[in-house]
């Protein structure tokens, strides 16, 4: 594959330069398919990603929230440090959502405020290994272009559009255009539709993303003002979203250097807005006539949306491709960037020749349910937008005044879920796969606030700091990891142990790392946590199977490699012991 882009972000590429034949073609070179091809990459997998756009849009800042599960994915790749060094709101600005009747002057009254709103934290963080940052996503969008650009098993191609895939079966010939018309054919084997949700690759496979649209608009609004920062009168806020009569909406820094964005919620689908309409919208929402410089509008609507299958044969839908999430809550380019994480590792495995039909064949029936799930509650937070809380009472003076601004202080008490979702962010589970191992143990209830650290299999690794400062995920391999709890395997060897594990895995060539880790920081084992002497974690760190018996986590290995899907349900296992010394083979 190609050192460095077949085009540079300044030039477009020419069909003439493609390879004929590819392992697997990316169509669409956004956060989703960026993040797969340096997966696949870091997994010894080659990639072509075709990308009609040159440089990523400034102007057009869209998701604002990478929370904490995706920068651990990011933290996976190696880019994590990369992506906060590039955002231009640092964590320690503030951690908070706001919401107020205005930014400036004496009608600024905060209503609520949401601390530590999508996982912003300062410093160590517990729950995973990194905190949330907020980052526009062209920002991190050049990071990833640029790990990938530097990565010689990844050939970009930019300024190309993937028109339409053929074949029912691989190989499948891929269209590839120029805007002027020039085309091309390229055979691969696996091919991955990111290319959003007009998804040429979607509609080759004929399905259509069913769902339903919010009945108003919303209008983002990017620009400049050198007064607005020093005119706030209210604590810093990564968002204030402000409850007018005349605009309602959120306003936000976008940097520190005052570029700021708004979005005017509730707006006519019908009505434009120009950039002195757009003026004196933001006017309306930061209560006073600071100077504004519209930088870019852009109109939209919320997208309820979800395809009905998320392949065929060898041909895959990732992120827009195949659901859109309304935004509120942060959570659509996180759970986009979900998909990636979970297919790549199982891509890779089927090319490399380890995987059984079953592996890919879960991914669907993994990820979707999450789209889902996730959809319904950001369409839930769409039922109470800033200007469902409008009320003229709300800016008064005096007693009439305190009375309404403390009923919408309990009021907006519904919006929790928006900024408090660790539930969602790390709570989701694939217990229902067919390559996840049930132990028939209790599995925590699906919340979009609370989130409870479980081993149970299909559930997140829970995370913890390990006594000697460091992360558990620190012990995880790119392949499946078998973590055995160290106080368990005292005075016991650890060959002995992890034998069957190894010898499993060398005759079906799956890639095992061992490790005896524990006990946490505040002395907590990992028998405790895990509620088992053993967890085998998959490469997407979520636990296929948790136990005590060395055999049964060999047994899992098969089960979670797609190669033995069909004794999931009956494979030998002892997590209901008591005895965490039954890790002995």
């Amino acid at each position: 594959m190609a050192d460095t882009p077949i085009a540079t972000p300044a030039g477009r590429a020419a069909v003439a330069g493609l390879p004929g034949e590819v392992q697997v073609l990316i169509s669409g070179g956004g956060p989703s398919g960026l993040f797969l091809a340096l997966d696949l990459a870091g997994r010894g997998i080659p990639s072509l990603v075709i990308e009609p756009r040159d440089a990523v849009d400034h102007t057009r800042p869209r998701a604002k929230t990478t929370n904490a599960r995706t920068m651990t994915h990011l933290r996976r790749l190696g880019l994590a440090d990369a992506v906060r060094a590039a955002a231009p709101l640092p964590v320690g600005y503030s951690q908070d959502v706001a919401f107020c009747t205005g930014l400036t002057g004496p009608a600024a009254h905060e209503l609520r405020r949401f601390r530590n709103a999508f996982q912003l934290v300062p410093g160590r963080y517990g729950p995973q290994p990194e905190a949330g940052q907020q980052i526009p996503q062209p920002a991190l969008e050049e990071v990833l272009r640029a790990a990938a650009g530097r990565h010689p098993l990844i050939t970009l191609a930019y300024g190309l559009t993937v028109q339409h895939v053929e074949g029912a079966h691989a190989p499948h010939s891929v269209l590839v255009a120029t805007p002027a018309g020039e085309q091309r054919t390229v055979v691969a084997n696996y091919v991955i539709g990111a290319d959003g949700g007009t998804s040429a690759v979607r509609r080759s496979l004929g399905i259509r993303l069913a769902g339903g649209s919010a009945a108003l608009s919303n209008i983002s609004v990017l620009f400049h003002s050198r007064q607005l920062a020093g005119a706030v009168a209210l604590e810093p806020a990564v968002h204030y979203w402000v409850v007018g009569q005349d605009a309602s909406g959120m306003v936000g820094p976008m940097d520190l250097a005052n570029t700021w964005w708004a979005i005017v919620q509730g707006v006519d689908p019908d009505v434009s807005v120009d950039n002195a309409a757009a003026e004196k919208l933001v006017h309306s929402l930061v209560g006073a006539e600071v100077d504004v410089e519209v930088l870019a509008t852009d109109a939209w609507t919320a997208r309820m949306l979800l395809a009905p299958d998320y392949s065929r044969g060898n041909i895959f839908l990732v992120g827009d491709a195949a659901h859109l999430n309304p935004p509120w809550g942060g959570h659509g380019f996180n759970t986009c960037i979900g998909d990636a994480a979970n297919l790549a590792w199982k891509l890779a495995a089927s090319i490399n020749g380890w995987a059984g039909p079953g592996l890919l064949a879960s991914y669907g029936a993994e990820r979707r349910p999450v789209a889902a799930r996730t959809i319904s509650d950001a369409a839930a937070n769409g039922q109470a937008l800033a200007y469902h809380f409008a009320d003229p009472a709300l800016a008064a003076a005096g007693p009439a005044g305190d009375a309404a601004r403390a009923a919408a202080h309990q009021a907006l008490a519904v919006k929790q879920s928006e900024f408090d979702s660790l539930g969602l962010v790390l709570g989701y589970s694939y217990a229902g796969s067919p390559v996840v191992v049930p132990d028939g143990l209790p599995i925590p209830p699906e919340d979009p606030i609370s989130y409870v650290p479980s081993a149970n299999p299909g559930a997140l690794l829970p995370h913890t700091w390990l006594a000697d400062a460091t992360s558990v995920y620190s012990s995880l391999g790119t392949g499946f990891t078998l973590l055995a709890d160290a106080g368990t395997l005292a005075g016991v060897p650890e060959t002995d142990v992890f034998a069957p594990v190894l010898a499993a895995a060398a005759r079906q060539g799956i890639p095992v790392t061992v490790a005896a880790v524990g006990p946490s920081d505040d002395g907590t084992t990992m028998a405790e946590l895990w509620g088992a002497g053993a967890v085998l974690v998959r490469p997407d760190q979520h636990v296929a199977w948790r136990g005590n018996a060395a055999e049964a986590a060999a047994a899992a290995l098969s089960v979670a490699a797609g190669l033995n899907a069909d004794a999931a349900a009956t494979s030998p296992n002892d997590s209901r012991s008591a005895r965490v010394d039954a890790v002995l083979p």
